[in-house]
């Protein structure tokens, strides 16, 4: 299972979200270090709108994130965007 797959599916399962959207950002990400060559999956945008965001500061939202997410941050996805919002947010997508 790829790393985009997996991503999508616990924050499917976990937060239940209205609107999710995985998007795989490694191929800009090329030549930045040696080993980044653009082909792997090593950057992340996640953009999620969920019931669970409500009354969380954007901080908490990002940690809860993150805190989901911290399988793949250990096993080497180098960097992660994340973009939530709860329902009725105005966002940029």
């Amino acid at each position: 299972m790829s790393v985009r797959t997996r991503i999508q599916s616990t924050l499917e399962e976990e937060l239940k979200p209205e609107r999710l959207e995985v998007i795989d950002e490694s191929h800009q990400h090329a030549g930045h270090q040696p080993s980044m060559t653009g082909d792997g999956e090593t950057h992340m945008r996640v953009r999620v709108v969920s019931d669970r965001f409500l009354g969380l500061t954007r901080l908490q939202r990002h940690r809860l994130v993150n805190d989901l997410l911290k399988p793949e941050l250990d096993a080497g996805l180098h960097a992660l965007a994340v973009e939530p919002s709860a329902p009725g947010e105005p966002t940029r997508w």
